[in-house]
Protein backbone atom coordinates (compact mmCIF):
# COMPACT_ATOMS: atom_id res chain seq x y z
CA UNK A 1 0.00 0.00 0.00
CA UNK A 2 1.26 3.44 -0.93
CA UNK A 3 2.48 5.51 2.01
CA UNK A 4 0.32 8.57 1.48
CA UNK A 5 2.23 10.57 4.07
CA UNK A 6 5.46 9.98 2.15
CA UNK A 7 3.77 11.23 -1.02
CA UNK A 8 2.57 14.35 0.79
CA UNK A 9 6.06 15.01 2.21
CA UNK A 10 7.59 14.67 -1.26
CA UNK A 11 4.96 16.99 -2.75
CA UNK A 12 5.70 19.54 -0.04
CA UNK A 13 9.40 19.32 -0.88
CA UNK A 14 8.71 19.82 -4.58
CA UNK A 15 6.50 22.80 -3.81
CA UNK A 16 9.35 24.35 -1.81
CA UNK A 17 11.74 23.83 -4.70
CA UNK A 18 9.25 25.24 -7.20
CA UNK A 19 8.73 28.29 -5.00
CA UNK A 20 12.49 28.96 -5.15
CA UNK A 21 12.47 28.48 -8.92
CA UNK A 22 9.67 30.99 -9.24
CA UNK A 23 11.40 33.50 -6.95
CA UNK A 24 14.72 33.27 -8.79
CA UNK A 25 13.26 33.26 -12.29
CA UNK A 26 10.82 36.11 -11.67
CA UNK A 27 12.88 38.52 -13.72
CA UNK A 28 13.71 39.43 -17.29
CA UNK A 29 15.67 36.92 -19.37
CA UNK A 30 18.67 39.27 -19.70
CA UNK A 31 18.88 39.68 -15.93
CA UNK A 32 18.70 35.90 -15.49
CA UNK A 33 21.44 35.30 -18.08
CA UNK A 34 23.80 37.70 -16.28
CA UNK A 35 23.22 36.36 -12.75
CA UNK A 36 25.09 33.14 -11.93
CA UNK A 37 23.48 32.87 -8.48
CA UNK A 38 19.99 32.94 -10.03
CA UNK A 39 20.99 30.39 -12.64
CA UNK A 40 22.51 27.99 -10.13
CA UNK A 41 19.55 28.30 -7.76
CA UNK A 42 17.05 27.62 -10.53
CA UNK A 43 19.06 24.68 -11.87
CA UNK A 44 19.46 23.10 -8.44
CA UNK A 45 15.82 23.53 -7.48
CA UNK A 46 14.55 22.21 -10.81
CA UNK A 47 16.82 19.20 -10.45
CA UNK A 48 15.56 18.50 -6.92
CA UNK A 49 11.89 19.00 -7.83
CA UNK A 50 12.13 16.55 -10.72
CA UNK A 51 14.08 14.07 -8.59
CA UNK A 52 11.30 14.13 -5.99
CA UNK A 53 8.80 13.34 -8.75
CA UNK A 54 10.94 10.36 -9.73
CA UNK A 55 11.01 9.28 -6.08
CA UNK A 56 7.21 9.43 -5.92
CA UNK A 57 6.95 7.27 -9.04
CA UNK A 58 9.42 4.74 -7.63
CA UNK A 59 7.54 4.56 -4.34
CA UNK A 60 4.17 3.97 -6.00
CA UNK A 61 5.56 1.34 -8.38
CA UNK A 62 7.29 -0.51 -5.55
CA UNK A 63 4.45 -0.39 -3.05
CA UNK A 64 1.76 -1.25 -5.59
CA UNK A 65 3.85 -3.97 -7.26
CA UNK A 66 3.41 -2.43 -10.70
CA UNK A 67 6.51 -4.05 -12.16
CA UNK A 68 10.24 -3.61 -12.37
CA UNK A 69 11.14 -0.62 -14.53
CA UNK A 70 14.25 -0.92 -16.66
CA UNK A 71 14.80 2.83 -16.64
CA UNK A 72 13.57 6.00 -15.05
CA UNK A 73 11.48 6.73 -18.14
CA UNK A 74 9.84 3.33 -17.84
CA UNK A 75 8.59 4.28 -14.36
CA UNK A 76 6.30 6.86 -15.90
CA UNK A 77 5.09 4.43 -18.56
CA UNK A 78 4.20 1.99 -15.77
CA UNK A 79 2.25 4.74 -14.02
CA UNK A 80 0.44 5.47 -17.28
CA UNK A 81 -0.36 1.78 -17.85
CA UNK A 82 -1.87 1.61 -14.38
CA UNK A 83 -4.06 4.69 -14.68
CA UNK A 84 -1.98 7.21 -12.73
CA UNK A 85 -1.08 9.39 -15.73
CA UNK A 86 -2.43 10.10 -19.19
CA UNK A 87 -0.20 9.84 -22.26
CA UNK A 88 0.40 13.58 -22.57
CA UNK A 89 1.51 13.93 -18.94
CA UNK A 90 3.69 10.83 -19.22
CA UNK A 91 5.54 12.39 -22.14
CA UNK A 92 5.95 15.67 -20.26
CA UNK A 93 7.41 13.85 -17.26
CA UNK A 94 9.81 11.94 -19.51
CA UNK A 95 10.89 15.26 -21.01
CA UNK A 96 11.42 16.56 -17.45
CA UNK A 97 13.65 13.56 -16.72
CA UNK A 98 15.68 14.30 -19.84
CA UNK A 99 16.03 17.91 -18.73
CA UNK A 100 17.13 16.79 -15.25
CA UNK A 101 19.68 14.44 -16.80
CA UNK A 102 21.05 17.29 -18.88
CA UNK A 103 21.47 19.39 -15.75
CA UNK A 104 23.12 16.59 -13.79
CA UNK A 105 25.37 15.05 -16.42
CA UNK A 106 26.17 17.78 -18.95
CA UNK A 107 26.12 21.06 -17.06
CA UNK A 108 28.36 22.84 -19.55
CA UNK A 109 25.89 22.18 -22.37
CA UNK A 110 22.81 23.56 -20.61
CA UNK A 111 21.06 26.27 -22.62
CA UNK A 112 20.25 28.92 -20.02
CA UNK A 113 17.53 30.42 -22.20
CA UNK A 114 15.84 27.00 -22.19
CA UNK A 115 16.28 26.81 -18.41
CA UNK A 116 14.58 30.18 -18.07
CA UNK A 117 11.69 29.06 -20.29
CA UNK A 118 11.28 25.82 -18.32
CA UNK A 119 11.22 27.83 -15.09
CA UNK A 120 8.58 30.15 -16.53
CA UNK A 121 6.21 27.60 -18.07
CA UNK A 122 7.02 23.93 -17.74
CA UNK A 123 7.07 23.70 -13.94
CA UNK A 124 3.27 23.60 -14.12
CA UNK A 125 3.61 20.07 -15.50
CA UNK A 126 4.93 18.93 -12.13
CA UNK A 127 1.81 20.24 -10.45
CA UNK A 128 -0.35 18.42 -13.00
CA UNK A 129 1.61 15.29 -12.11
CA UNK A 130 0.65 15.67 -8.43
CA UNK A 131 -2.99 16.28 -9.24
CA UNK A 132 -3.06 13.13 -11.33
CA UNK A 133 -1.36 11.06 -8.61
CA UNK A 134 -3.67 12.50 -5.93
CA UNK A 135 -6.73 11.72 -8.03
CA UNK A 136 -5.69 8.09 -8.50
CA UNK A 137 -4.84 7.68 -4.79
CA UNK A 138 -8.02 9.41 -3.67
CA UNK A 139 -6.12 12.13 -1.83
CA UNK A 140 -7.59 15.56 -1.43
CA UNK A 141 -5.43 18.28 -2.88
CA UNK A 142 -3.45 19.74 0.06
CA UNK A 143 -3.37 23.51 -0.17
CA UNK A 144 -1.65 24.92 -3.21
CA UNK A 145 -0.30 22.30 -5.54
Amino acid sequence: MVDRNLILVKVSSVNSHLKRVKEKSNTELNTFLKDLDRQESVLFNLQMAIQNCIDIAAHIISDEGLGVPGSTNEMFYLLEENGYLDTELTEKMIAAIGFRNLIVHEYGKVDLTQVFEVAQKDIQDLKKYFRSIFKKLGLLSPGKI
